[in-house]
């Protein structure tokens, strides 16, 4: 008979829900966001923009398909969206203690002790994600009972893009045409369908000064945290525009490209944390279901007269995109590369190389 041990997810508000261990037996804290997919734990887990949160997961039945290896092919996890989980902590309503799928080699539980991230079970997700949706982003801690108590901690008033970023330049591939990416927290996926359409990527940290490189295009990556500590990556790219050359930015790629462009940012009440967000393309009555993670927003009213919205979210009308009316800039806001999906808007990807070639 299992004997897990007892821990509390306890709220900045003081509500406090007590549920048992299944991962790493450690206090933490962070800021509690939820995610409603309802598979990809395994790439939600890596995914570098939950860098400082603990992810809480809607869907009831988490783990029954258990991890697949840590597999590297030409540089990149093969399943993974990362080299780590980035998550603090991870909460779900039932977890499975029996897994069963073709290319899982341990349990949900032995990955997170080994990675020394730890995760709660029996814990009414429901109610948790209500409290959240009503209150909006909230700190919380992971405690246990034989613990020292520890102090709640915000994410954001660090600069979660410099913790996240790769520290050297790294290059991927072999084609003719070259795209920079700045890695602001880059998802292994975004790197995977660059690749597919034979370009040469060439992954750069996200304060490197790219300008003094030769490529052809320039990507800025999703990423965790506020945009207002990437001053640096702005000024390179506002440096960037004055060549005339494509770019493209996904997530905090739409902030930072928004601000090179002199627009604001702000602080959303939840964040965007789902995989069926839907968004519409303006000047058309397309819409597209979409996957976000990200607790920041562009503020429309400060773009601008040479940019205007490229989508926009239904749910709330916020701005889900840019582009400039004359020159080869655009960004979304959502992830087109999304795993494990929708991959309905991934036709960004050929956009952008097709304005490079």
């Amino acid at each position: 008979m299992r004997k897990e041990k007892p821990v509390s997810l306890v709220l900045e508000n003081g509500v406090v829900f007590h549920g048992k261990s299944f991962g790493y037996e450690k206090p933490v804290a962070g800021e509690v966001v939820f995610n409603t997919a309802m598979v990809g734990y395994p790439e939600s887990l890596t995914d570098p923009s939950y860098s400082g949160q603990i992810l809480v997961s809607t869907f009831p039945l988490v783990g029954n398909y258990g991890v697949p290896a840590d597999q590297i092919v030409d540089g990149l996890s093969a399943f993974y969206e990362s080299e780590k989980i980035h998550v603090s902590g991870f909460i779900v309503s039932d977890y499975s203690f029996e897994h069963s799928h073709w290319n899982a080699t341990k349990s949900l539980s032995e990955w997170l002790i080994e990675s020394k991230i730890p995760g709660i079970y029996g814990i009414d997700t429901r109610e948790l994600t209500k409290i959240l949706r009503e209150k909006g982003a909230m700190l919380g801690k992971i405690v246990f009972e034989d613990e020292n108590e520890i102090d709640f901690h915000n994410p954001n008033t660090e600069n979660q893009v410099a913790i996240t970023s790769c520290k050297e330049v790294i290059t991927y591939g072999n084609g003719k045409k070259k795209i920079c990416l700045v890695d602001c927290g880059v998802k292994h996926n975004i790197i995977r369908c660059l690749l597919k359409r034979d370009v040469t990527v060439i992954r750069v940290p996200w304060d490197y000064d790219f300008n003094t490189l030769e490529f052809d295009g320039l990507f800025v990556s999703n990423g965790p945290g506020n945009p207002d500590f990437c001053d640096t990556t702005v000024e390179n790219i506002r440096k960037f525009m004055e060549t005339g050359k494509p770019i493209f930015g996904i997530c905090m790629g739409n902030q930072l490209l928004s601000k090179a462009g002199g627009a604001k940012t702000y602080k959303l009440k939840y964040g965007h944390r789902s995989h069926n967000q839907p968004v519409r393309m303006e000047g058309t009555n397309r819409c597209y279901v979409t996957s976000q993670n990200h607790g920041f927003a562009v503020d429309n009213a400060t773009l601008g007269s040479d940019w205007e919205p490229l989508f926009t979210n239904m749910n709330d009308g916020t701005n889900e995109g840019i582009k400039h009316k004359t020159k080869p800039y655009f960004s979304c806001q959502f992830h087109p590369e999304a795993a494990s999906g929708p991959t309905d808007t991934e036709f960004l990807f050929d956009d952008f190389v097709n304005l490079i070639k």
